[in-house]
């Protein structure tokens, strides 16, 4: 699993690399990808937040209580699932226009902003349903231990939208304004994008049917126990509400400081692409590790083993906090060095992604509690508790939008999206000191504490020396004479190469037993 995640994130790198160097990070590209994120956003509204989360064990509960094996049930969830998507992707397509109002105003001075992010929301808004189907045919394999082609199937968008936005650089003159965009060049973009959604979605149907899954469309969903399953639920659509709202003000924020430096790159095109970086080491790490534990987890607290269940989440963090952690001070030293190399071609030079190094490292720190907050929910799933997340969720977005707004009104548009990040990672540090304090709570005030702070303290103490260091290291790079592309990659090779070292010393100096989960350092 990991090692397609890492297939799928790394093509996913250069596909957001190409997009870059295409689009820009100025407002050109924020319409493109506001679009982008409206039908990730509105599948999980409408069936996605429930499917981790809740679904996923009781499919294991069904495939372990039911006489045939919970066959009916899968066929029952599969055909419910489908059809709200159906009717929710129409809906979505016939509101496009209400829909992007939430996100970009539609006034006389952005109008022209917002028109084109409706023509893009109305060829992107499809996606819902094949999200859709993605993720339950998905579920259904994971249910059944295989877990293997819904990390590597990803791949196929990835590859779809790369061919994509290379012909878009190598064949076509790309526009530096959104007035200059073709309507050919609008076609490509949003039937490429809504195309590789569907590949991805649609490669699945050939490992479910070798998992021996056969789909027969069920409406009898009276009596079928799916009732439980939407009760569940419920609080999951609260906690994805909650969510949505604090994503969407940032996003509106964000957007604000695009239409006031158009072409600077310091608004949500920015932010977007910073977060995609960060989130990249949780992505790898730790959705594999939960991947595969969901299930077992669900299966410890069906069988009220919850000693099982403790050991499992501790084991689960430390195992993820050896990546995890460095990679957050890696952000944190080189946060500019990597946005510079990534992004600071074609459409855009240095100084317009230098608002995304910025971001990145804004964001940096709060990538552990990130992670360590989305395992810890997992406990709660696999309880079937969907009400203390949807708390927990509340606050940490209440806390978000607070901060944002702050940004927004207190600092300059060059930093208030910055400030954004950095509010994102203060209000997950809350979070995760709630999520903890409850978690602790539910499984018998034990949650193996002290081994957690103490793992965790020698890893922070050894990344932030070995960080500061390939700080040091990268500035001193900075002065080296090298042509203007190879500097950044100096620098990120110098300083990452003294960082990876020096942490490593000094974690076995720490003796950080859970180093020996590293390939080639047992």
């Amino acid at each position: 699993m990991a090692v397609g995640t890492v297939v799928s994130r790394a093509t996913g790198l250069f596909r957001n690399v190409l997009q870059a160097a295409a689009l820009g990070t100025g407002l050109l590209a924020t319409t493109y990808n506001t679009a982008n994120v409206v039908p990730m956003s509105l599948y999980t509204l409408l069936i996605g937040g429930a499917l981790n989360s809740v679904l996923v064990p009781q499919l294991v509960r069904a495939r372990a209580e039911h006489p045939d094996g919970g066959r009916a049930h899968e066929q029952r969830l599969v055909t419910l699932v489908l059809a709200v998507l159906a009717v929710g992707t129409l809906l979505s397509v016939w509101a496009a226009p209400q829909i992007v109002a939430l996100y970009t105003p539609d006034t006389p001075r952005t109008h022209t902003a917002f028109a084109l992010t409706v023509v893009f929301a109305r060829f992107l808004l499809p996606q819902i349903f094949f999200y859709g189907l993605f993720f339950i045919l998905g579920q259904v394999l994971n249910a059944r231990s295989k877990f293997g082609a819904m990390m590597w199937t990803p791949v196929l968008n990835n590859v779809v939208l790369i061919a994509m936005f290379g012909l878009y650089l190598g064949l076509l003159a790309g526009p530096d304004r959104i007035e200059d965009i073709t309507p050919g060049q609008i076609d490509l973009l949003g039937l490429a994008t809504t195309g590789g959604i569907a590949l991805q979605a649609l490669a699945l149907v050939p490992f479910v049917h070798a998992a021996g899954f056969r789909f027969r469309p069920r409406f009898d969903w009276r009596g079928s126990g799916l009732g439980k399953s939407l009760a569940a639920a419920r609080w999951k659509l609260l906690f994805v509400l909650a969510n949505l709202a604090a994503m969407t003000v940032v996003t509106h924020y964000a957007g604000a400081a695009d239409r006031q430096l158009p072409t600077a790159g310091v608004g949500y095109t920015g932010y977007s692409l910073a977060q995609t970086i960060w989130v990249l080491p949780q992505s790898i790490v730790t959705v594999s590790l939960v991947t595969a534990l969901l299930p077992r987890m669900s299966r410890a607290v069906a069988e009220h083993r919850l000693d099982d269940l403790r050991s499992d989440l501790s084991r689960a963090l430390r195992v993820s906090g050896v990546l995890i952690v460095p990679a957050a001070f890696f952000f944190v030293a080189l946060g500019p060095q990597t946005a510079q190399l990534l992004f600071a071609h074609g459409s855009v030079n240095a100084a317009s992604a230098a608002p995304a190094g910025h971001m990145l490292q804004a964001f940096g720190l709060g990538l552990i509690p990130f992670s360590a907050q989305y395992l810890l929910l997992r406990g709660f799933y696999a309880f079937e508790d969907t009400r203390t997340p949807f708390w927990t969720g509340a606050g940490i977005a209440a806390l978000n939008i607070a901060l944002a707004t702050a940004c927004h009104l207190l600092l300059p548009a060059r930093w208030a999206v910055t400030g954004m990040a950095a509010a994102y990672t203060v209000a997950y540090g809350a979070g995760l000191l709630l999520t903890a304090l409850l978690l602790r709570r539910r499984l018998s005030g034990r949650l193996d504490g002290r081994r957690l702070c103490r793992t965790y303290g020698k890893l922070t103490g050894a990344a932030a020396v070995a960080g500061a260091v390939a700080w040091a290291v990268a500035r001193a790079c900075s002065g080296t004479p090298v042509p203007h592309f190879w500097a950044p990659v100096l620098a990120l090779v110098a300083g990452g190469l003294t960082m990876a070292v020096l942490f490593v010393a000094l974690a076995r100096l720490l003796k950080v037993t859970e180093l020996r989960t590293l390939p080639g350092l047992r």
